[in-house]
């Protein structure tokens, strides 16, 4: 499984999200997530009004499972980097409903946005 966090013109910056400690919050999620699944950084996503954004795709056992990338918005309490964590460690998108209260940082992005991401 794939974490994708967004770390480009107005996500993970002190200009938008003041007091938000994104360099340490970016490396307590690949501590976090571990061997359970990969996690990058990209420069935009383009979901720049719902930022902090971070995509968690599913692994190909997921995928198989009918899992498909989810869009979390709002990504800014070290809560939500736990509860990420946790899902990927539990076998994320397909395998596994998301813990916490993730499902109220679900966003829906335009297609063109989600089919611009790789997986």
């Amino acid at each position: 499984m794939t974490v994708t966090v967004c770390r480009g013109c107005c996500c993970g910056t002190e200009a938008k999200h003041p007091g938000v400690d994104h360099a340490g919050q970016y490396e307590r999620l690949r501590t976090a997530v571990g061997s359970a699944g990969r996690v990058r950084a990209v420069t935009c996503l383009d979901v720049c009004t719902q930022s902090n954004v971070v995509v968690v795709g599913p692994s190909s056992e997921g995928r198989a499972a009918g899992g498909r990338p989810v869009w979390l918005g709002f990504v800014l309490m070290d809560e939500m980097i736990d509860d990420i964590a946790a899902w990927a460690h539990a076998g994320g998108p397909g395998l596994a409903d998301p813990p916490g209260l993730l499902d109220l940082q679900l966003i829906s992005v335009s297609r063109r946005v989600r089919e611009g991401l790789a997986e």
